[in-house]
């Protein structure tokens, strides 16, 4: 389950308590930081933390700083200098050298548009969406906060905002999700300057696994810490059942050629070939062949295998394309010297990682520049 729904899930059982709790969540970084924006913690009124906003460095003080807000009921923008080495309050030398800006909302359950239920919205979305986080760097100003909820159509869910500034959030979340990456925005008008994070917020990341052995289990069970969607699909009923496989895992019981019946691909849906079965594979294989959508086929295996499957798919008069040829991984994984079924999960994962997010997966101490794109932290001056 991933951190966002673990936090959600907190938020609804606090809810039926009628728990006081608060949000905080990283909305800029300036440097380095364990964390980016985007990260989050609920805070509940006996001081019970929820998911995390940095290594664990940060939430001794943002803990204080959360029962405060709540206890004063009001949005609480706060700075966090990991640069400084004698910051008392912070108190671990990092040495991470960045300034991190953490947002405080107290959660009101009577508000239907309060942050934790816009973010409960965001989660339930089958397609990306852009969550827009409206703050004041001028600590004296109202903090507005998690205000709206956008898909690519401008379909919206989200507090009632004065002005242009509503319209303004609309046009740039519709850009935020078609380039595929969040934004920090700066809007000036004559009375203010405004502040925003607008976060791109991806479904899960939905793992078709074409087999149901032993170590399909093993991968499931890996993804599923991932917090991807996990699919199962296998002829095998003695193989696919629920009793084998973590409790989120969907199971199919199917033959090859109906495999994609019951599955909705979208351009997140990766595919990984290990039935152990030569002719089941290669047929789930044809029918992946020309779907535009998914952007990942692995097949388990040696080369001689796959350079078999190229073989007779020739025979039978069916030409790859280059486009297919591009996102066929085979043999599957990463070079890692895996040979235990858990090691290569982690191989296939971490291939199918760098694949989604267009990275080499070479060693970050190659890198000569910071491991996260700093151009992008950057606020952009946004005109009404």
């Amino acid at each position: 389950m991933r951190e966002l729904d673990v936090i959600i899930a907190k938020y609804q059982e606090l809810r039926l308590q009628e728990t006081r709790c608060i949000l905080a969540t990283v909305v800029h970084v300036e440097g380095s930081s364990y964390r980016r924006a985007g990260a989050r913690m609920l805070v509940d009124e006996y001081g019970n933390i929820t998911g995390a906003i940095s290594g664990g460095c940060l939430e001794g003080d943002a803990l204080r700083k959360a029962l405060y807000a709540l206890d004063r009921q009001e949005n609480k923008l706060v700075t966090y200098d990991t640069s400084d080495e004698d910051d008392a309050i912070i108190g671990a030398q990092l040495g991470c050298n960045g300034i991190i800006q953490v947002l405080f909302e107290p959660i009101d359950y009577t508000d239907r548009h309060n942050p934790c239920a816009l973010l409960q919205t965001a989660i339930e979305q089958e397609v990306p969406v852009a969550i827009s986080i409206v703050f004041d760097l001028d600590k004296s100003q109202n903090q507005l906060g998690t205000s709206l909820i956008a898909n690519e159509s401008q379909a919206v869910l989200g507090k009632q905002i004065q002005g242009n500034l509503h319209k303004v959030l609309l046009t740039k979340s519709t850009e935020v999700i078609e380039g595929g990456n969040s934004c920090f925005g700066k809007i000036e008008t004559a009375e203010r300057t405004n502040f925003v994070f607008i976060q791109l917020h991806q479904p899960p990341v939905k793992l078709i696994l074409v087999g149901a052995g032993n170590d399909a289990q093993i991968l499931a069970q890996q993804a599923d810490i991932l917090g991807w969607d996990v699919i199962v699909t296998d002829g095998r009923p003695t193989h696919a059942n629920k009793e084998r496989f973590v409790g989120s895992c969907q199971v199919i019981v199917t033959k090859p050629e109906e495999t994609l019946k019951n599955i909705n691909i979208d351009n997140r849906t990766c595919f990984v070939l290990m039935s152990h079965n030569y002719n089941y594979d290669l047929s789930v294989l044809k029918l992946l062949l020309g779907n535009p959508e998914t952007p990942y086929i692995g097949i388990l295996g040696p080369l001689k295998k796959y350079e078999r499957m190229l073989n007779e798919l020739a025979d039978e008069g069916i030409e790859v394309s280059k486009e297919d040829l591009y996102k066929i991984h085979a043999p599957i994984g990463l070079e890692i010297g895996a040979e235990t079924p858990a090691e290569i999960g982690l191989s296939v994962l971490a291939e199918i990682q760098s694949v989604l997010t267009n990275k080499e997966a070479r060693p970050l101490k190659q890198k000569t520049e910071p491991i996260h794109d700093t151009k992008q932290n950057q606020f952009q001056k946004i005109t009404l």
